[in-house]
């Protein structure tokens, strides 16, 4: 059964700048144990929750086996890391998780490429390492909770 082992709900962008000036501090509380998904909107407390230039990336997804061991959302900027379940390959799905609270429906949209900050924030080599395994940027569909723990997950 997959597994949801981080949650990210981070109110400020901390890669700004050069990557050679190494990221903002994180904020207290951004690694979470559960969210609240919004409809159409993203995750509450999120940076781009409802924004309308993130709306059909609102919600971002990465596969646990796509990362070396220790990195973590606080590294990589997604949302929810999820084990079990490699995501990348998802474009023009829908991926419904439920992790005991009801179904969470996400419009799988397009791929998350990685950036330049990957080779500081996860490690040197990870920016070309995550080329095609970075994860997926997708629509909340229903409004919900996600928690950290086992998920159901399924496809359509």
């Amino acid at each position: 059964m997959p597994v949801i082992v981080e949650l990210l709900a981070s109110p400020v962008h901390r890669f700004e700048g050069r990557p050679s000036d190494g990221p903002a501090p994180a904020p207290p509380g951004e690694l979470v144990d559960h969210v609240r998904v919004r409809a159409g909107l993203g995750i509450v407390g999120d940076r781009y929750f409802g924004r309308p230039a993130h709306r059909d990336a609102s919600v971002t997804v990465i596969s646990q086996e796509s990362l070396p061991a220790g990195a973590g959302l606080a590294a990589v900027r997604r949302n929810v890391l999820l084990a079990g379940l490699a995501v990348d390959d998802l474009i023009g799905s829908v991926l419904t998780l439920d992790s005991g609270d009801g179904p969470v429906r996400l419009q799988v949209n397009q791929r998350a490429h990685p950036c330049a900050w990957m080779d500081v924030t996860v490690g040197p080599g990870a920016w070309k390492a995550l080329r095609g395994k970075g994860g997926i940027r997708c629509t909340p569909l229903d409004d919900g909770i996600l928690r950290i723990g086992p998920v159901r997950a399924t496809v359509s």
